[in-house]
């Protein structure tokens, strides 16, 4: 449901859309033609409230400066005429003024020094940023628009901030607003009957499910990221999880629409809660990915599933190769798997290492099982198949939990991969990065991989949703230069998996760091035509900038 100024503002833009698949570039003169058709469009009384959508600009993002903020915001207001022009230091130290005196909450907005550093750095991501200006926490959908209208009224930089992983750099700063919305974590309605649940985007997954199952509702929210993943990161970045291999992406069912508050300060919900709709094509999934550069999300409405047994086994394997195939031929008898995870010899290792476990694995690649079915003889049929298969591909010591307690003891071991694999280097920090290739490519990524850091000198574990054929790595790393090291470890392992006909990022998001291989992936038509879509909702280019978006077209 679009205002009828959005609508226009679209109308006018598909001359820009036609113009970019058809063409290598989308140049200043195109934009500028769209802008004179989008001003001669809108309507007398829309044109007040949407008077910067008429005036796009170029394509491109201003280079931010690392370091202090000042020379952040300078960097900012000097960008080139060819590029969006932010306001000064001076327009934004008022904008900051103006949201002080916009809510009746001193904790509200925060110039925190320590605040900013957090929100605009992440210990979880290597890649560069600055500062932000200020930090905002809204309450409500009001609160947000209100942030939306002073960025807009001083051309201030907008930087969503969620559950705040941020694992390739989404949330990073540069020197504008970041809008945290830990604040708006509520569960609004719960329609058992429907399956469903309505909720603002600060909530975690985690607290979804347990108040279910503390509410007794034998329904759960499928999709399980990392464990401090909200919802709204979570849509932003079309993430999944080890749940992937039964339930499928971000980017499938599970979010059945959303309340966004667009670059201009309109509020729109891109679709009723009908479980199903034919209703044109789905303006939910616009924002599902965008990485907050299109809207930010207020509120949600997210699927859910029911709540079945589950078991959980372990087997180990010659090599990688033989895995993947008994996952292929497991995969293809129907059999009722959750979830069915990799873990490479040298996570085994870690796993012993770290010490947080119960048992001592033998360090051999292995195949983590999670069996989902309506009754324990469902599960002990399923687990009967998977035996029988693995065996038949040089799968030995098939263990199955023989109590839930077990059964969850073994699951974390496999879920506590980022602790236990720093363990493998004293001191060392790690980089976790993801791909994801066709199922039966995997051992070919894996195997050249594995070589390739041997090459570099590098310690790794690696992990993967082998059902859908995501690929985990955490590099391990001491110093500067072994920093670099990893870097061009990560550039080839993208390579690698676009090569194998797969994608620089399974579920981790584009970001900082990926977002320059999407022209290689993708094609260039394609990444224009995302290009021409931002342009058009964000023409000032004020939400996330820098993200997400190449800046022009790079050789990796």
């Amino acid at each position: 449901m679009f205002p009828a100024s959005c609508l226009q503002r679209l109308r006018a833009s598909t001359l820009g859309i036609g113009t970019a698949l058809s063409r290598s570039r989308f140049t200043r003169q195109q934009a500028l033609t769209i802008a004179r058709h989008s001003s001669s469009n809108a309507t007398p009384k829309a044109r007040p409230s949407n008077y910067w959508i008429g005036l796009i600009v170029a394509s491109g993002v201003v280079g931010y400066a690392f370091g202090t903020r000042r020379n952040a915001l300078q960097n900012l207001y000097t960008a080139s005429a060819s590029e969006p022009k932010y306001g000064s230091p001076a327009e934004f130290e008022q904008a900051i003024k103006e949201l002080q005196g916009s809510f009746d909450s001193e904790d509200v907005v925060s110039t925190d020094p320590e605040d900013l550093r957090i929100h605009g750095f992440s210990e979880n991501d290597h890649h560069t940023g600055a500062p932000h200006s200020v930090v905002v926490y809204p309450r409500s959908t009001e609160d947000v628009v209100k942030v939306v209208k002073v960025a807009t009224k001083y051309r201030m930089p907008v930087t969503p901030f969620s559950g705040g992983t941020n694992l390739e750099g989404a949330c990073r700063g540069v020197g504008g607003i970041c809008v945290d919305m830990s604040s708006m974590d509520k569960i609004l309605a719960i329609h058992e009957a429907d399956s469903d649940l309505v909720c603002q985007p600060g909530i975690g997954w985690m607290d979804i499910n347990e108040a279910l199952a503390q509410k007794g509702i034998p329904l759960f929210f499928p999709l399980d990221p990392g464990p401090g993943a909200t919802i709204g990161g979570m849509m932003s970045t079309g993430c999944s999880g080890t749940n992937a291999v039964r339930y499928g992406t971000a980017k499938g069912e599970w979010f059945l629409n959303a309340t966004v508050v667009l670059p201009s300060g309109e509020v729109i919900k891109t679709r009723q809660r009908a479980r199903k709709s034919s209703a044109g094509f789905d303006t939910t999934k616009l924002f599902i990915g965008a990485e907050g550069t299109l809207g930010i999300i207020t509120e949600v409405t997210i699927r859910l599933a029911p709540v079945l047994p589950t078991t959980v086994a372990i087997v180990q394997f010659p090599d990688v190769k033989r895995a993947t195939e008994a996952v292929i031929d497991v995969m293809n008898r129907g059999v009722g798997i959750q979830c069915v995870e990799l873990c490479d010899s040298e996570f085994m290792r870690s796993v012993n290492l770290y010490g947080a476990s119960q048992r001592t694995y033998p360090e051999k690649d292995s195949l983590f099982f999670k069996f989902q079915g309506p009754t324990p003889t469902a599960l002990a049929e399923t687990a009967k198949v998977v035996k029988e298969v693995v065996k038949k591909h040089g799968g030995t010591g098939f263990e199955l939990a023989r109590t839930d307690r077990e059964a969850r003891d073994l699951w974390a071991d496999r879920k506590n991969a980022l602790y236990s694999g720093v363990a493998l280097v004293e001191g060392s920090t790690g980089w976790s990065t993801d791909v994801c290739v066709p199922v039966s490519n995997l051992p070919q990524l894996v195997y050249e991989t594995k070589q390739d850091l041997a090459e570099l000198g590098l310690v790794s574990t690696i992990v993967g949703h082998v059902g859908d054929g995501n690929f985990h790595a955490l590099l391990l790393f001491r110093n500067e230069e072994e920093l670099t090291i990893a870097r061009e470890a990560v550039r080839r392992m993208v390579k690698r998996a676009i090569k194998l006909d797969g994608t620089c990022t399974g579920e981790h998001g584009v970001g900082i760091g990926k977002r320059d291989y999407l022209y290689e992936e993708l094609g260039e038509g394609t990444v224009e035509l995302m290009r021409t879509i931002k342009q058009t909702l964000d023409p000032l280019g004020l939400f996330n900038p820098g993200k997400l978006y190449p800046d022009k077209k790079t050789k990796q």
